[in-house]
């Protein structure tokens, strides 16, 4: 049966570690001969059953980015970040050929105001047996103002109707194709929000989707979110995106 919201069980959440805030917490992905429940290891990185499944009627999983704690999306060389791309996106669209699930989520959260709770690079793939998350996707979500394309391939777009509301970054490619251009899409949105932002940032998620055979990642700053959606559901959009979008085409494509 179809439900509108996710159930979280508190009794297992209070237990979950949290060293995002707390750095004197011990680190579990650290402790790698300690992971059990494994799906699948390549190399540094690691697809395993997630230890604190605080979703109820879903099948979660955690991905572990590398074996470097203090490393970071936006810094990883580009074949490790090739390679961890396409290994999270295989399993992400194999979890949803299983037919298992109404839907599956495949989504990362870094910094403080991410809503994750360790600092350990990792994302999650998440199924889900009675919500379909595409429901409440949009096409106009991903339309915006284009930063740059390949041929034929991804383009990464600023968002002009941001889902939230403010800055939000989309890349956009065909299935299977391209993937090696769209997960450095993915880096440079990143690495432009934690170091050239106009705001301080320090806080991102990226929101992988699958939809009418195409894949976006969402790339999202993260800051309390302001009122008007909370309250009303209401978005914002700043009025300065065509400057935005003319920074970041100067910092990383000399244009």
């Amino acid at each position: 049966m179809a439900n509108s919201h996710l159930h979280f069980n508190t009794s297992i959440g209070v237990k979950k570690p949290e060293n995002i805030r707390n750095k004197q917490q011990a680190c579990p992905f650290c402790e790698r001969d300690q992971l059990t429940d494994l799906i699948a290891v390549e190399g540094p990185i690691i697809l395993l059953k997630n230890k604190f499944p605080v979703l109820e009627n879903a099948y979660q999983t955690v991905l572990i980015e590398t074996d470097d704690c203090q490393a970071e999306l936006s810094t990883y060389t580009k074949a490790h970040l090739h390679r961890l791309i396409k290994f999270g996106i295989k399993h992400w669209l194999e979890m949803e050929e299983t037919g298992s699930y109404r839907s599956v989520i495949f989504f990362k959260n870094h910094g403080p105001l991410s809503g994750g709770t360790l600092a350990h690079p990792h994302m999650q793939i998440v199924g889900l047996h009675d919500i379909d998350y595409k429901e409440k996707v949009t096409h106009e979500m991903f339309e915006g103002i284009v930063i740059a394309a390949v041929d034929g391939g991804p383009r990464f777009t600023l968002s002009t109707k941001p889902r939230v509301g403010f800055y939000e970054f989309n890349i956009e490619m065909e299935d299977s194709s391209y993937q090696e251009s769209f997960s450095e899409y993915v880096q440079i949105a990143v690495h432009y929000i934690l170091n050239h932002f106009p705001f301080k940032a320090s806080s991102y998620n990226v929101f992988f989707h699958h939809i009418d055979d195409k894949i976006y990642a969402k790339v999202v700053s993260r800051f309390v979110t302001t009122p008007l959606y909370i309250g009303y559901g209401i978005p914002q959009v700043p009025n300065n995106l065509e400057w935005m979008a003319d920074e970041v085409r100067r910092i990383y494509f000399n244009m």
